[in-house]
């Protein structure tokens, strides 16, 4: 089976309002009334809360998420607390997994596999954790990632959260390009206290702009699944709505978080 994906690029946005639209996409999707899509989105600082959020994991009030300009969103996905940013690549696929691709663990590692490729390219050799889902690199070797049990200083620069309802998608994977690490103060990623966040900026990758970020992740995913790509969309600025001719388009879940 040949897959047919249509990107499109969302610009900057808040969270709640893409997330409304990937909730909406995903019912379309299921009833076949859209094609498989991949959104791409740079966020406005937002801390989210899985299903498994422990509130020990968020180190600050509510309120003082507020005051710091942070807006704060319980999801439906997998997984404990996370933090989106401008300067973060974001991505999430609404994908129907049917017939050929119903395994959770390949796709997630799929996810991975795209991050790690465009890490590559911008000269940062990364890799998996046996231990945790995301995407990760030394911080002492920013060039040979040798795994993590024989890394140095392991830190974290790729993070996947995915639900999946009737073999079908959403949500996806954020990929550090070069946001303010110092906003990750207000919470324990992943509620992991021994690794650091790192970007891909701050190992010595190439810069590159969140937009032309997310037309190349668009074109390694494609690649990744063995997919047709049928064009990739600009939307930025432009009001989220479904077009069905065009194709934008027992429930499961894995979360890991930056």
């Amino acid at each position: 089976m040949t897959r047919a994906l249509t990107g499109v690029w969302l610009g900057r946005r808040r969270y709640e309002p893409v997330h409304a639209f990937q909730e909406a996409l995903l019912a379309a999707r299921q009833a076949k009334t859209v094609g498989d899509t991949v959104l791409f989105v740079e966020h406005e600082p937002v801390v989210t809360l899985g299903r498994g959020a422990h509130a020990e994991h968020l180190l600050v009030s509510e309120a003082m998420l507020s005051e710091l300009g942070f807006d704060l969103v319980r999801t439906g996905r997998g997984g404990d607390v996370t933090l989106h940013a401008p300067g973060q690549l974001v991505c999430y696929p609404l994908l129907d997994l049917s017939p050929d691709r119903r395994d959770v663990r390949r796709y997630v590692g799929d996810l991975t596999e795209t991050m790690r490729r465009l890490a590559s390219e911008l000269g940062v050799d990364t890799g998996k954790h046996e231990k945790h889902i995301g995407l990760w690199a030394d911080r002492a070797s920013p060039a040979a990632y040798s795994g993590a049990a024989s890394a140095k200083e392991l830190v974290k620069v790729g993070a996947i959260g995915v639900r999946i309802s009737r073999w079908c998608t959403m949500h996806g994977f954020a990929l550090n390009l070069n946001p303010d690490l110092s906003l990750y103060r207000v919470i324990v990623p992943c509620g992991i206290r021994e690794h650091g966040v790192a970007s891909l900026a701050t190992l010595g990758g190439a810069p590159i702009g969140v937009q032309a970020a997310a037309r190349r992740a668009f074109e390694l995913l494609g690649d990744v699944l063995g997919a047709n790509l049928v064009r990739f969309d600009d939307r930025g600025g432009v009001p989220l709505e479904i077009v069905t001719d065009a194709g934008v388009g027992s429930e499961r879940s894995v979360h890991s978080e930056l």
